[in-house]
């Protein structure tokens, strides 16, 4: 297993949509996605972030509390999403430094394939919802300075920068 290097903005691949996946997923980019978000201390990453532009990403929202739940969601689509929004502070592996306040609906109902081919359908709700929307986001081209009025992110595009030359 290997970490991979993490693209920050404003590489132009953070903007880009994903295509999507044809086939398998490796098991050993898989894997090194999931050393590479665990080195990094995050929760989610998606495989744009990482130069692979195509439509997947992995997320364990409970390592970090002693209950790990890795998963990786192939080709996912979220096909409904509660109308109660939430807003909350987000970091970004690929925005470092910078937590940026996103509204997001508080649960949602995802399909995706799993690595064995195998398609699921599920709930989620609350941060475990709001990860993948963050990583359904990222192949979509959308980072989270997407979700912020233009003074609010020329604000914090000035602060990321002044951080990050």
């Amino acid at each position: 297993m290997s970490v991979l290097p993490i693209l920050t903005w404003p590489d132009a691949r953070l903007s880009q949509r994903c295509d999507p996946v044809e086939g398998i997923v490796p098991d050993d980019l898989i894997r090194d996605m999931f050393d590479t978000m665990y080195a990094a201390r995050g929760r989610g990453l998606a495989a744009p972030q990482v130069g692979v532009m195509q439509r997947f990403f992995v997320m364990d929202v409970g390592w970090k509390e002693g209950t790990p739940s890795p998963m990786a969601m192939i080709n996912p689509v979220i096909m409904a999403a509660e109308r109660v929004p939430v807003e909350m502070e987000e970091a970004c592996l690929s925005i470092p430094g910078l937590s940026v306040p996103v509204t997001r609906p508080k649960a949602v109902t995802v399909q995706w394939t799993a690595p064995e081919g195998d398609i699921h359908m599920a709930d989620f709700d609350g941060f475990e919802a709001r990860c993948i929307q963050h990583e359904f986001d990222h192949l979509n081209g959308v980072v989270t300075l997407d979700h912020l009025d233009p003074q609010a992110r020329a604000a914090m595009l000035s602060a990321y920068e002044e951080n990050h030359p």
